[in-house]
């Protein structure tokens, strides 16, 4: 059975695009929601056919938050006016914000990564969370727990029966 574009798997009901792996490869500390600065043809296209969010992770440089490694594929009508699908955009948030968020990132072993892309209204937002690397072993100790979690509700629901 081939699968169809309506079998992605999102976290939320209005995701456009969503980074189920960071929560495997992170412990996310934080969560921030801001604006996207999109062009013209990366909003249809976002709505159309969604983006990447598998590598991608935020910086603060010059006192701005920047999104890099998010890849919004062309829009197809738009031929020569597309925008560049793997360029860096410029996230909208308060100062206050974005200086709090920076200096919590400039600590050693922590990050910014993009948890998911979604529209509220007509603008677009991106949840960007701080996170911590897992090691490997914490890696192993979530997969323990999601499989003893899945043979549980499995024994409860035979039991139900």
């Amino acid at each position: 059975m081939a699968k169809g574009k309506g079998n992605k798997r999102k976290v939320r009901a209005g995701d456009v695009a969503s980074n189920r792996y960071a929560s495997y490869r992170y412990e996310l500390l934080e969560r921030l929601e801001c604006g996207l600065e999109l062009q013209g043809t990366e909003v249809k296209a976002l709505r159309e056919s969604g983006a990447q969010l598998k590598d991608a992770y935020a910086t603060v440089r010059g006192g701005e938050l920047w999104l890099h490694g998010v890849h919004i594929p062309p829009y197809r009508p738009a031929a020569r006016e597309n925008h560049d699908p793997d360029r860096a955009r410029r996230l909208l948030a308060h100062r206050s914000e974005i200086d709090r968020i920076g200096s919590l990132a400039s600590q050693r072993g922590l990050t910014l990564v993009p948890t998911r892309i979604y529209f509220s209204g007509p603008r677009a937002k991106v949840e960007i969370a701080l996170a911590r690397g897992k090691d490997l072993y914490d890696k192993r100790e979530a997969m323990k727990e999601r499989e003893s979690r899945r043979e549980m509700e499995r024994a409860l629901r035979e039991a139900r029966r």
